[in-house]
């Protein structure tokens, strides 16, 4: 019998269970160095280095911080092509920060 992946999760897995498993997988993706992700999107150092006017050490040095200025941030994800989101999260409320 050849079942769906939808149909097989939703016969083993209770309602409480899936939504672990889904809340596990989401902060597992949201939790990404600035190496992780721009190694996942297969660019070097040298390359997001040349998009940011930096040397490749310059970039090190940045990606291996542990602080960083939203500036710098800003700067490093429109560099490999993305837009930075700041979000709080109180409990279950979600407020999208903006710097307007």
């Amino acid at each position: 019998m050849n079942q769906s992946w939808k149909s097989l999760k939703q016969s083993r897995l209770s309602l409480e269970a899936q939504a672990r498993v889904q809340a596990r997988a989401k902060a597992e993706l949201e939790a990404l160095t600035l190496k992780a992700l721009r190694q996942g999107l297969e660019l070097t150092q040298l390359e997001v280095g040349r998009a940011l006017d930096m040397t490749q050490s310059e970039l090190s040095r940045v990606e291996s911080r542990n602080d960083h200025l939203t500036s710098t941030l800003r700067r490093y994800v429109q560099a490999l092509g993305g837009t930075l989101e700041i979000t709080a999260v109180f409990g279950a409320r979600r407020v999208k920060l903006t710097d307007a």
